[in-house]
């Protein structure tokens, strides 16, 4: 798991399996968090080994980009307790990219007792708007340890 998150969240990650943190989706596409606050999630993941077979960026590699962004945009909202499941997840794909980067900014668009809204904006090292997505949370009580 991203060292990154996991010593943010500290123990609001502690129902995770220990028997596969090492095993995490964000890790695979190479994702790295470069800013992470409960208004603003900023992160990145290359294109180099994320590609669909046409060359260009896979869209599911921008919806896990998103959805990894949103979810942690709607963690650090849930509050101490609280866990947060997503629920609802759209992605709209503008524009293909073929090498570089992909920068990712999320920032909440509702911030409830019961769910989490959060905007999800994807951009190419040029800065054009290459996927916008949406991810809505519903926010629980942390299971029992």
């Amino acid at each position: 798991m991203s060292d990154q998150l996991s010593e943010l969240l500290g123990d609001r990650l502690a129902g995770i399996d220990p028997a596969v943190a090492d095993q995490q989706l964000n890790d695979r596409i190479g994702l790295t968090f470069v800013e992470l606050t409960a208004e603003r999630v900023v992160g990145t993941i290359p294109v180099a080994g994320n590609r669909q077979p046409y060359g260009l960026l896979h869209g599911g590699a921008n919806a896990v980009l998103a959805e990894a962004l949103g979810s942690a945009v709607a963690a650090l909202n849930a509050g101490p307790d609280r866990m947060t499941l997503g629920f609802e997840l759209s992605c709209t794909h503008h524009r293909g990219v073929r090498d570089g980067i992909v920068t990712g900014v999320a920032t909440p668009v509702h911030i409830g007792r019961g769910t989490i809204t959060v905007e999800i904006v994807l951009t190419d090292d040029a800065g054009r708007r290459t996927c916008t997505a949406r991810l809505s949370c519903i926010v629980r009580d942390q299971p029992a340890a």
